[in-house]
């Protein structure tokens, strides 16, 4: 029997989905350990017992995993971001696929085949155009920013992370060597007036940055000089925005936001379309690997100019709007009325007089659409991580395109709706991986589907 604090040697033999090593005990026992590496052997320590698992910390690797290099990182074992920066990028990239091919092949009941290489990002560190970093104060009441431990509200402190770009690092810093002094402006739940997060945006394709400070109220002390000083220090600031929240709550932007300098959005180029990216917009936070993927879901599907696409989840449109040029009518669905009207303004700003949008529920939309005798010739579906309802499923069966691209965030509900979309006389006939966050354990997957001649 396995105790906590009990120290056994193991080796390590997969990775979970998280990106924990996976190990088992000679009588059994699925041990998860995080931060190791398919190939090492490690002395853990039993951190937690329940019938047929444990979990445990590596107290020494005995003998190291070729897939092991050392960590370029101070913080990664305490962050909640990286997960695999212990391993080499090669080792990361099978890790994603195999991912992939797991869930479809045991919950979506698939051939592995389907599953073509991972398209791997053409950088793996300072890709991100997005940071929300989080402010607080210690037990010692000394200011903190960072970002949160592994499934926790606990900071860690990081004000230089290798996964933003370097002008983020450097006005963070700034930032932070204003706030030292100012204590008493920070969020606590006693002082819900103070800042809780320094948000960054960056369009890469003009080097254009938004600094967004999210605090419970409008103004603190000192404001007007940290403004002063930023955009006098970053000529590349050209918008600054305070957006309040001062709710007791685990949503990081309140609903109100006031421009205190420069424009409310910043512009960048995607895919050849330009859009405007506000504080609350949705922008794929890794452009370049956006524009592969994009590029994937485009050639699945087979537009030839006379199709009727319908983009499911458009969000802000853009992997629709990416694709209007090459098909005769697009109808973009996003439950988020903001989204939709910035949908509609990208169109325009680029020109597009072919695009509708219609903000409403997916499935909702989906039934109205059919109601209107809207014959879709391909569906592109991008759903958030808990996938799609069974119910849009069979609406989008009822409504028999010929083809369904599906961009997903998550294997495992892929998987699942692809289970129940060949159900429904449709085939899956590619898989694609993009890594769209190298480091961490997230994944994309784009499907490209067929119905079958029935």
């Amino acid at each position: 029997m396995l105790n906590k604090n009990d120290i056994i040697q193991l080796n390590i033999t997969a990775l979970t989905s998280d990106g924990d090593g996976v190990a088992r005990t000679e009588e059994g026992i699925v041990v998860f350990i995080p931060n190791t590496a398919v190939g090492d052997v490690v002395a853990a320590r039993i951190l937690k017992v329940k019938k047929n698992v444990a979990y445990a910390k590596a107290e020494e690797i005995l003998t190291p995993s070729s897939d092991r290099i050392e960590p370029d990182c101070p913080v990664s074992r305490q962050c909640g971001g990286c997960v695999y920066r212990h391993i080499s990028y090669d080792a990361e990239l099978a890790a994603k696929r195999q991912k992939v091919i797991d869930c479809v092949t045991r919950i979506g009941r698939l051939n592995g085949d389907l599953v073509k290489d991972i398209i791997p990002s053409e950088k793996i560190d300072g890709y991100r155009n997005k940071a929300m970093i989080p402010v607080g104060l210690d037990k010692n009441g000394e200011v903190m920013m960072g970002f949160y431990a592994r499934h926790s509200h606990r900071i860690v402190p990081c004000i230089d992370c290798r996964l933003s770009p370097p002008v983020f690092n450097r006005i963070a810093a700034d930032f932070y060597a204003f706030l030292i002094h100012r204590p008493g402006i920070v969020y606590t739940p006693q002082n819900r007036g103070g800042i809780r997060h320094l948000y960054l945006r960056y369009a890469e394709s003009n080097g254009d940055v938004m600094v967004c400070v999210v605090a419970g109220k409008r103004r603190f002390e000192d404001d007007s000089l940290l403004y002063d000083s930023l955009k006098e220090k970053y000529t590349q600031i050209k918008s600054i925005i305070v957006n309040v929240n001062p709710d007791e709550t685990n949503v990081i932007l309140g609903k109100r936001s006031y421009t205190v300098y420069g424009k409310d959005c910043i512009s960048d180029m995607l895919c050849g379309l330009q859009f405007d990216i506000a504080p609350r917009s949705f922008y794929q936070v890794n452009r370049a690997q956006a524009q592969r993927l994009y590029a994937v879901a485009k050639d699945y599907a087979r537009l030839t100019g006379k199709e009727t696409l319908i983009d499911l989840y458009c969000g802000t449109g853009t992997i629709g709007l990416s694709m209007a040029g090459d098909c005769r009518r697009l109808i973009g669905v996003e439950i988020i009325p903001e989204a939709i009207d910035n949908a509609n303004a990208n169109a325009k700003r680029n020109g597009i007089d072919n695009a509708r949008f219609i903000c409403a529920d997916a499935t909702a939309a989906a039934s109205q659409l059919k109601g209107e005798k809207i014959a879709p010739d391909v569906i592109v579906i991008d759903p958030p991580r808990k996938g799609l309802t069974s119910e849009l499923i069979e609406t989008i069966a009822e409504m028999s395109p010929d083809r369904i691209v599906y961009v997903s965030c998550d294997p495992a509900t892929l998987a699942r709706d692809l289970a129940l979309f060949t159900e429904r006389h449709y085939s899956v006939e590619e898989i694609t991986p993009v890594d769209l966050f190298p480091r961490t354990a997230h994944v994309e997957a784009v499907v490209m589907m067929s119905r079958k001649n029935t």
